[in-house]
């Protein structure tokens, strides 16, 4: 009797351990992500997960807020940025896995006010009007949209006009909120970022052509836990089925 027992058991195992091993995701990718796609990755999350057997985990905050936490050593496998800046200083500081990074998608700057009622703010120049006491705009220093503003009220001679009137915020939502809630009378923010919103509305459009570069770009991390799946996560965000998600909620294609 025992003889028949031992066999049994080893087919028994030869047939389960495969269906235990094919039911477990393949991987769990952790993404440092700009606060401004939180909406359309999402909604990328389930079907790429379906597709993959993959997971998705974000982590979505300021592009510079990110980019600290990596180099202080915070676990991510791709860094998906607002900006191309704070790439740029994970890159030299030797933190992404080489050749793995790629331009993603493009934005638009708009100014932004409260839908019901806001204040009048036909062109950028009436922002140094008494009218508009507090301007909402992202920490220039760490925030890519607010180092995108006040680049851009540089260039238009406007800057030294506003700037007392400036009120950095943590990030892009921060500041949309801030409007959305009357305590700022407009705010600089991304295109996308006030086409999600239902309490604030689109003052003034920065002319693509006329306004700064925006640019998004993804990148494995050399640190990455895992690097293949990571690497397969940022090929698939230039794909057509993540493009015309990121097209849904307002985003451009990289130039």
């Amino acid at each position: 009797m025992r003889s028949l027992v031992v066999p049994l058991r080893r087919l028994v195992f030869a047939f389960v351990f495969p269906l235990l091993v094919a039911s477990v995701p393949a991987a769990n990718v952790t993404v440092f992500a700009a606060a401004s796609l939180s909406e359309a990755l999402s909604e990328i999350a389930p079907s790429y997960t379906k597709a993959t057997g993959d997971s998705l985990r974000f982590n979505f905050g300021a592009s510079g807020a990110l980019a600290r936490q990596i180099r202080e050593g915070a676990p991510a496998d791709v860094i998906f940025s607002a900006d191309e800046l704070r790439v740029d200083q994970l890159e030299k500081a030797g933190l992404l896995a080489p050749g793995t990074r790629r331009t993603i998608l493009a934005n638009q700057l708009v100014l932004v006010v409260v839908a019901d009622g806001g204040a009048s703010v036909p062109t950028l120049g009436d922002l140094a009007k008494a009218d508009v006491k507090r301007l909402a705009i992202g920490e220039p220093a760490t925030v890519p949209v607010g180092t995108y503003t006040k680049e851009h009220l540089q260039k238009l001679g406007l800057w030294a006009q506003v700037s007392a009137k400036c009120v950095p915020l943590d990030n892009v939502r921060a500041v949309l909120a801030a409007v959305e809630a009357g305590n700022a009378d407009a705010g600089f923010v991304y295109r996308t970022d006030a086409l999600v919103s239902k309490e604030a509305r689109i003052a003034v459009e920065v002319p693509v052509a006329e306004g700064p570069k925006i640019t998004y770009q993804a990148a494995v991390l050399r640190d990455a836990k895992e690097p293949g799946a990571a690497a397969k996560f940022v090929a698939f965000l230039g794909a057509a089925e993540a493009q015309e998600v990121f097209a849904k909620y307002g985003f451009l294609p990289a130039p």
